[in-house]
């Protein structure tokens, strides 16, 4: 999805080559969310002037646009604005016209990056067409940028500022995004705005800040008032927000980040829709809100509210500096060719850290501090409602049954998009739990803030801390999987898996008769890493099978069935959008996914419940069709047998992942082999044959593993 990066230095020399790679650098750090063409707008040699650079591909091909230019890249700035994007295309095809930054007219008095989709962009195209204004390209955000400066130039008497003007325009907008904006009208200043995707700004400093917060800035409030108050936190509910401190200071110290003496000083600001484009610069970021509005001038942040509160009186809040845990050195490939293959090979330590502090192997005891508090409530609710999409959907699919069996509630899962389409019926009683590795996917927000509204009690399992899942909820889990810097979030459906089931385990503490069943589960993770270890210790045998039975082949049946259903589901996923094999929408029973109500026909394979073969699928296997069919032992082992002997009475040539040391599969059968775990963790071990499966496919193809075509962002699938 679109990646947005600005750079605002005050105070601080820097010359054009360096601003420029800084911005290439920062685009560089988000290329995991997928793109098609990637620009830059910097300071030109003339006041108001602006270089614009755009190349339709990858950053590399942008870097070697900017060193072909002919511009003074020696040129010093003591201050100055740029910004960057990397577009994925949504409205006209990719093309360096409809790359951004996009301005607003040839002089290029407003230009703006954005991501997002502004839903009533054609109407407001439609007005300013009528009132004289030409537009250069197909894109929503042109809109935008024209719309801004037909705001501004409606006014010549009344010179209003940055921020009102944005405010302005942001009121005759609907859909969701992140802006950033620039102009010559007013130099060296930017103005940022979120309104469902998300945005970050970076501080960067030479020495202490005074303050670690900014507060928020209300509709007729005086900025210069000098009220000496303890301020409020940013949030009241949300237990995943990042801790803050709540200092005395003077309310206006708080907007300038001076140093200890008092005086300005030289700051860099970096904007961003991910931390992992900021972190090599500076680790202290402010996490902007809904709604939120942030206007950087002269080595100083504000930050406005869009919307006042139904009631007309907002609280004043703060927005504090938080500090980034993530490492460079996480976000970099290091040893490995593929971002894919790095997430997929740290699932031994991801695993540890999702439990790390959790789990008391000694005493076999679960704790989950951001629950505690709820745990009466969650156990007393008359259902668990899970929302979520694709890899978390899987992993809340995976953890279903594990669910009903310790809490004895009855449990569904529901596709984040279908359950708001339809409308669901939720009370005060249900418990609904939100699942999204970004914590942005905006389905899953949508979803609940739905469930909110209904007065349910939310819960939310995420990755990123400070995300709006995280905030919105009234509890929740984080994951702690680290960054996602492939695409294939492979270590986050592993973590996820875990954080649900120790979910599940500490709801079911106050059970004496489920005392065996979760020491013998806890026991299980115990000795996960070192068995995840082991599979990936297969991987030459899987590349060897992926240049061989499936390399030629252009659809793939996965089978599974209980435990296994949700391996089937996430593998075959993994294979559709890395390697892009085909497959056919089948109808299936209405616990299948994807193939009747959730039909996915577009992209890759069959994800079949092994229950179900006998409603549709068994007509498409022949001798030409590669099944895989997940046969580990359980206590369904003897009906997936069952499958088995089916298949191959038809000539089939399955793949069979299946325990090691189990001598009920024949010899002639090619296996998968893995250790054998729970039941309930089996499911974390057969899926990682299946990642690496199609890893290989994929690299075999030729295809670009971490940039995947036609691929948004987890955060943003559901909205493009």
């Amino acid at each position: 999805m679109c990646g947005i990066f600005g750079y605002c230095s005050f105070l601080k020399p820097k010359d054009r080559k360096e601003v420029c790679d800084i911005l290439c650098n920062g685009l560089a750090r988000q290329e995991y969310r997928g793109y098609d063409s990637a620009g830059i707008g910097i300071d030109g040699d003339a006041p108001g002037e602006v270089f614009f650079f755009k190349e339709v591909g990858k950053v590399a091909g942008l870097r070697q646009r900017i060193a072909a230019a002919k511009v003074d890249t020696s040129r010093v700035f003591n201050s100055q604005v740029s910004i960057a994007h990397t577009r994925w295309a949504t409205h006209g095809p990719p093309s360096v016209v409809n790359c951004h930054p996009l301005r607003s007219d040839p002089t290029s008095d407003f230009i703006v990056v954005h991501n997002g989709i502004v839903t009533n962009a054609a109407a407001l195209r439609l007005v300013l067409q009528n009132r004289g204004f030409k537009f250069e390209s197909d894109t929503d955000t042109e809109a935008v940028a024209i719309l801004t400066k037909y705001v501004y130039d409606s006014q010549p008497d009344k010179r209003i500022t940055f921020t009102e003007l944005v405010k302005a325009v942001l009121k005759e907008l609907e859909g969701s995004f992140a802006f950033v904006f620039k102009s010559k009208h007013y130099p060296d200043e930017v103005v940022t705005a979120r309104r469902g995707s998300p945005l970050l700004i970076g501080v960067k400093t030479d020495k202490k800040l005074k303050v670690d917060f900014v507060d928020v800035e209300f509709a007729g409030q005086d900025s210069d008032q000098k009220i000496v108050e303890t301020l409020s936190p940013a949030t009241s509910g949300g237990l995943l927000a990042p801790p803050i401190v709540n200092p005395k200071i003077m309310r206006t110290q708080s907007r300038a980040f001076m140093s200890e003496d008092g005086l300005p000083q030289p700051i860099e600001f970096f904007v961003a829709s991910d931390a992992a484009a900021i972190v090599e610069h500076t680790k202290r970021v402010l996490y902007l809100e809904d709604d939120d509005i942030a206007h950087i001038a002269e080595g100083q942040l504000h930050i406005h509210r869009l919307r006042r509160g139904e009631d007309g009186q907002q609280t004043p809040s703060t927005r504090s500096l938080e500090t980034l845990e993530i490492e460079i050195a996480e976000i970099m490939k290091g040893k490995f060719d593929h971002f894919m293959q790095k997430e997929i090979y740290e699932q031994p330590e991801s695993v540890v850290n999702t439990m790390r502090g959790r789990v008391n192997f000694d005493t076999n005891k679960i704790t989950l501090g951001g629950l505690r508090a709820y745990l009466p409530i969650i156990r007393r609710g008359r259902r668990i409602v899970f929302s979520a999409c694709g890899t978390s959907y899987h992993s809340c699919i995976a953890t279903r049954a594990i669910f009903e069996e310790l809490t004895e509630i009855p449990v569904s899962v529901e596709l984040a998009s279908d359950f708001l389409d339809r409308k669901t019926p939720i009370f005060r009683d249900d418990v609904c739990v939100f699942v999204s590795q970004s914590g942005e996917t905006a389905d899953t927000i949508l979803a609940m803030r739905y469930c909110l509204e209904r007065g349910a009690l939310c819960v939310g399992v995420v990755n990123t801390v400070g995300s709006t899942i995280s905030r919105e909820t009234h509890c929740g889990v984080h994951i702690n999987a680290g960054p996602e810097v492939g695409v294939a979030s492979t270590k986050a459906y592993t973590s996820q898996y875990i954080a649900l089931l120790m979910v599940a385990l500490q709801l079911s503490e106050d059970r004496i008769s489920f005392t065996d069943r979760r020491n013998q589960i806890i026991a299980g993770l115990h000795a996960l890493p070192g068995q995840i270890r082991s599979v990936l210790a297969g991987d030459k045998a899987l590349t060897e099978m992926a240049e061989g039975v499936l390399a030629k082949s252009t659809s793939l049946l996965l089978m599974g069935r209980g435990y296994q259903y949700a391996t089937c589901l996430e593998g075959a996923l993994k294979i559709k959008e890395i390697s892009y094999m085909h497959s056919e929408g089948s109808s299936l029973s209405n616990t299948s996914f994807g193939f009747r109500d959730y039909s996915r026909e577009v992209f890759g394979l069959l994800g079949i419940l092994a229950g179900e073969l006998k409603h549709g699928p068994l007509a498409l296997i022949d001798e030409n069709m590669p099944v895989i069919i997940v046969m580990t032992r359980d206590s369904l082992y003897p009906k997936v047998q069952s499958a088995f002997s089916q298949i191959t009475a038809r000539k089939a040539q399955p793949i069979v992942i299946c325990n090691e040391g189990d001598e009920g599969i024949s010899k002639d059968v090619q296996t998968i082999r893995v250790p054998q775990t729970v039941d309930c963790l089996q499911g974390l071990l057969n899926v990682i044959p299946l990642q690496l499966l199609s890893y290989h496919l994929a690299v075999n193809k030729g295809f670009d593993v971490d940039f995947p075509r036609n691929w948004p962002s987890r955060s943003q699938q559901s909205k493009y």
